[in-house]
């Protein structure tokens, strides 16, 4: 069902929401329905039965457990930029339900409680200088260690009750204002708040490439979002990858 604009504490003016009692993923039903929309809108699923992560990776989500995407505007060249916004408000609105002792972001895409995950970020391009945001977070239990890709970090759920509904109406308000400081001021102010919270900022970390395994001392990011690594052979930058454990 669709809410009327406006409805609900400090929900953007604007912005669709929709929400689903099930689908196959919510990125998917964006895709498909925004062809019919030109404004920006969220939809949320409280069950999906084929969410995805990054890479293709099946995205497990457990009865309780949050799964949105929201469709914005965004030039090509700044949609990479979306996946930081939604970071920094993602943190916003998880600290606004539980405080923020715990709570850090991991490049490129990821929210850590205590150092495990709790929530991640998916971003496709879509026709007309769109961008599709997908969200899932582990508001009420975290997927068992072996149901995990090898590698992944041990995920983690939500130590405070949350429904995906109210969730849903913390975020968007916190998009939407991250989102505004984008538009107005560049990505300089959205880089600084990411590095506040970066997780093993100051580190040393090894980055999984698609071509082997780089290592350096994280130093934050570069005003294109790609991962800056202070190196034995000098600054590398980094566009893609996964930082390891």
């Amino acid at each position: 069902m669709a809410r009327p604009e406006g409805e609900g504490a400090g929900w953007p003016a604007g912005v669709e929401r929709i929400v689903l009692p099930e689908c196959a993923s919510t990125m998917a039903e964006a895709r498909r329905i925004a062809d019919g929309r030109e404004g920006p809108f969220w939809v949320l699923a409280h069950r999906q039965t084929s969410g995805r992560g990054r890479r293709g990776r099946s995205w497990l989500m457990p009865e309780g457990n949050f799964a949105a995407t929201g469709v914005f505007e965004a030039p090509p060249a700044e949609a990479p930029l979306r996946s930081f916004v939604a970071a920094v408000a993602l943190r916003d609105a998880l600290e606004g339900v539980r405080g923020q002792a715990g709570l850090s972001l991991k490049w490129p895409n990821d929210v850590l409680l205590g150092g495990r995950k709790l929530a991640g970020i998916l971003l496709e391009g879509l026709p007309g200088g769109r961008v599709a945001v997908g969200v899932g977070v582990n508001l009420a239990a975290a997927p068992p260690s072996d149901a995990l890709p090898e590698g992944a970090l041990p995920a983690v759920a939500l130590d405070r009750p949350c429904t995906p509904e109210g969730f849903l109406d913390r975020l968007a308000p916190a998009f939407a204002r991250w989102e505004g400081a984008l538009r107005a001021g560049g990505f300089a102010e959205v880089r600084a708040e990411w590095m506040r919270h970066a997780a093993r900022l100051g580190e040393r970390v090894a980055v999984r490439l698609p071509r082997g395994v780089v290592e350096g001392r994280m130093e934050g990011i570069a005003p294109d979002g790609a991962l800056v690594l202070a190196t034995v052979t000098g600054e590398r930058r980094v566009s893609a990858g996964d930082v390891l454990p």
